[in-house]
């Protein structure tokens, strides 16, 4: 037990978690009349943390908070940075701002749309759902404008690739589950082996590896797989394919986003974005359509050349895979899914 605790790192919770956070916070004390001395909320996955408020501000109509991230053992530029949401009454509904440190959107591509505070979809429902519940508590109408700002954020953006991407004045409000898991590629990829030991000592015929939770759920569904078969790849595809060449599991499924299969495609097994990237060149050629070459990421590639483009990407994703990762004893297919966990691809199997 006591080498464990040496070694096992500590999660963290996401910028939307901590702006999920804050916003209820700041609704106590909007329609409450009080803000609390620190304040829990419920994950997508059910996980509860709790926070303390670093940041308590108040007027007439308006109430702030802020809360501090923490990001646990996670080498992440925003570790220690301020998440503050200011909420006050809307004509229009639930309305998101971007504040001081907050990006715009000015490129097609992501997952929010061009001109949007760069608050993604995750982070967005999940503040949703809390001015709802709140509005049924206090018996409000559930119309608030919530502006989001981090400190310092515009210069924490220069060390990611938010610039590239087409997101200006600062940080993107991010987070699928909430967690923040701690980046150790030795213990994930450590991690992702003893997936394949449990499946193998279970007598699984089929596994699958894939890049996230919305990619998992889709492969997890189609093939009606148990959560043993599930391995939490991420972006070590090398790291668990390279073990099952000497681990064999007889059906190997890889599941993701078309910007991750992309990447696999083009021959890179791993996918963190700051170690592989999309050659949109390649792209072009591959689908014979100029455009292609000038998208700003490998999703806008996709809505600009369609299925063909999809289809194309899982083929070559799929002899990529066969020709580096070849074995008798494993056959291997590729699924490629949308933001919405619909299946665009397909290859073998």
């Amino acid at each position: 037990m006591k080498d464990k605790a040496k070694t096992e790192l500590r999660r963290g919770w996401t910028t939307g978690a901590c702006a999920t956070a804050a916003t209820k916070a700041a609704l106590m004390r909007l329609w409450g009349g009080a803000f609390p001395h620190e304040v829990g909320i419920t994950l997508p996955k059910g996980e509860t943390p709790v926070f303390p408020l670093a940041l308590a501000e108040a007027g007439q109509d308006w109430a702030r908070v802020g809360i501090t991230k923490d990001a646990g053992d996670d080498p992440d530029v925003t570790h220690g940075a301020l998440i503050v949401v200011t909420v006050s009454a809307s004509p229009d509904g639930i309305v998101f701002a971007a504040g001081d440190g907050v990006g715009t959107v000015t490129k097609a591509g992501l997952p929010i749309g061009v001109g949007e505070p760069a608050i993604n979809p995750v982070p967005r429902r999940m503040m949703t759902e809390v001015v709802t519940e709140m509005a049924a508590q206090f018996g409000q109408t559930p119309a608030v404008t919530i502006e989001v700002s981090v400190p310092g954020g515009q210069e924490l953006a220069l060390k990611t690739w938010n610039p590239r991407l087409g997101i200006e004045g600062g940080l993107s409000i991010l987070g699928t589950t909430g967690v923040v898991r701690p980046f150790s590629c030795a213990a994930w990829i450590a991690s992702i082996h003893r997936g394949i030991d449990v499946a193998r000592a279970a007598g699984l015929s089929h596994v699958a590896g894939c890049t996230g939770a919305t990619s998992e759920a889709a492969v997890q569904a189609l093939y009606d797989l148990p959560d043993h078969a599930m391995l939490d790849m991420g972006d070590f595809a090398g790291g668990m394919l390279k073990y099952l060449m000497t681990h064999p599991v007889g059906r190997v499924t890889i599941g993701g986003g078309i910007g991750k299969i992309t990447k696999l495609a083009q021959g890179a097994i791993d996918l963190h974005s700051g170690r592989s990237q999309v050659d949109f060149a390649d792209l072009a050629q591959r689908v014979n359509d100029p455009r292609v070459a000038q998208a700003n990421t490998a999703l806008e590639a996709y809505q600009i050349a369609g299925p063909p483009l999809a289809a194309t990407l899982a083929q070559a994703a799929l002899a990529q895979v066969q020709s580096r990762f070849a074995s008798p004893q494993i056959t291997f297919d590729i699924i490629i899914i949308d933001r919405k966990g619909a299946i665009i691809a397909r290859a073998g199997g």
